[in-house]
């Protein structure tokens, strides 16, 4: 959804004024090549244009738009994920976050699409597995406002309460997230970035940070899903049927979850309906009896580290795809061989894409505003959001051409 959609006709006399033209946009780095190009139109100084564009732009009042990190026309798409309506994952709107997934669809309206597997992490009060909150009305928690980033192949908040910040990142088929728990004292006591002892921890000694994975989508579609987790590595592997918000028939996704903790596995099983255990490792579920959705899914607890006073940090991989869990799984591995540092280096990739992208487009802003020329540069931005670069992903037939498509 174009943020010019809905603007008033002074405000697109405005936008009449721009100047846009095949030259590449003027970079403050490469001023020198262009100054003596008589063909460049007179561009102000611009550090990097990419700090011209707000992906948070229509993510409110039912905007519908993604405004997480994603690659132009990229698969993978990480953003957190609200309880509102109308979203196309998260919202500015106060909504509450429910988890983390990495399939989005951006200016779709209505229902919410995809959003499938989301993560979610969360510290057991009393380090009591049977005390955390695995479905999703329980889980919801808000978010620190101020806490929000959102850039160009990048995306950060902070969960309120809990002090749990996350960062996200893309390649083409996979995404990286790192969880960032907050710090203990002397005696194992957790408190979050502001020093506070989050209410939820003010009893426990010691800690075992916990990421779930929930086998649902944004608007509860999951017709039946599976999952299986390795007891010693904590890989979640596992796929689900859903149905798109506006198409017909179902469509199949298949994800590969490898995380990447401070220690060694302390515990991993699935859970159902708000109940966790140990055993067994796997898990299938159906619609059920009269479609009552049941929730389910899959968890991994990790061993703090030696040093309790020190910020936890788990990395989680999430690789992705239509056709089979092997192909999420290789993709990932390739896309992001070294996870635990690969987390700028994916960055500075997805910023690259985007300015090449851009770049074929220049502007001489003349009297517009401040806030014009980012919504321009927004706009231009979010046409490249979608549709998704399914390219060998599709499960029936591969032409070997260029595929793109998405399952709104």
């Amino acid at each position: 959804m174009s943020p010019f959609a809905a603007t008033s006709s002074p405000l697109l006399r405005v936008v009449a004024c721009l100047l846009v033209s095949s030259a590449p946009v003027s970079y403050a780095s490469d001023n020198n090549n262009n100054n003596n190009n008589k063909n460049t139109p007179n561009i102000p100084d611009i550090p990097d244009i990419l700090s011209q564009v707000n992906p948070l732009i229509g993510s409110t009042n039912g905007g519908n738009v993604f405004p997480g990190a994603t690659r132009p026309y990229g698969l993978a798409k990480a953003a957190p994920d609200v309880d509102g309506l109308n979203t196309g994952g998260f919202s500015t709107d106060g909504s509450n976050i429910t988890g983390f997934s990495a399939l989005h669809d951006s200016g779709t309206g209505g229902n919410p699409s995809l959003g499938n597997f989301p993560l979610f992490p969360q510290l057991c009060p009393d380090d009591d597995l049977h005390r955390c909150r695995f479905r999703i009305g329980d889980r919801k928690v808000p978010y620190v406002k101020e806490s929000v980033v959102a850039e160009p192949g990048r995306f950060s908040v902070e969960l309120l309460g809990s002090g749990i910040r996350a960062d996200m990142t893309v390649s083409e088929h996979a995404a990286l997230y790192t969880f960032r728990f907050p710090a203990g004292d002397s005696e194992g006591k957790v408190h979050d970035e502001s020093g506070r002892l989050p209410q939820q921890q003010q009893q426990q000694q010691q800690h075992h940070p916990l990421v779930m994975l929930d086998l649902t989508d944004l608007w509860q579609s999951r017709q039946n899903a599976s999952v299986s987790v390795d007891e010693t590595s904590g890989r979640m592997l596992g796929n689900g049927t859903f149905l798109p918000s506006f198409g017909a028939g179902s469509y199949v996704v298949h994800f590969c979850v490898d995380f990447f903790g401070p220690g060694r596995v302390y515990d991993s099983g699935v859970w159902v309906n708000g109940r966790a255990g140990t055993e067994p490792k796997e898990l299938f579920l159906t619609r059920g009896f009269n479609l009552f959705y049941l929730e389910g899914g899959a968890f991994v607890r990790f061993e703090p580290g030696s040093d309790s006073t020190a910020t936890v940090t788990v990395t989680a991989r999430v690789g992705l795809s239509f056709k089979s869990a092997e192909q999420a799984c290789r993709s990932a591995e390739t896309e992001m061989p070294d996870p635990r540092n690969d987390f700028e280096r994916l960055v500075e990739e997805a910023r690259a894409e985007w300015r090449d992208k851009l770049r074929s487009v220049s502007v001489t802003a003349g009297g517009a505003s401040e806030d014009l020329v980012v919504s321009f540069w927004s706009g231009i931005y979010r046409n490249m959001i979608s549709p998704q670069n399914y390219t060998g992903e599709n499960p029936h037939w591969d032409t070997g051409r260029p595929y793109f498509d998405s399952f709104y």
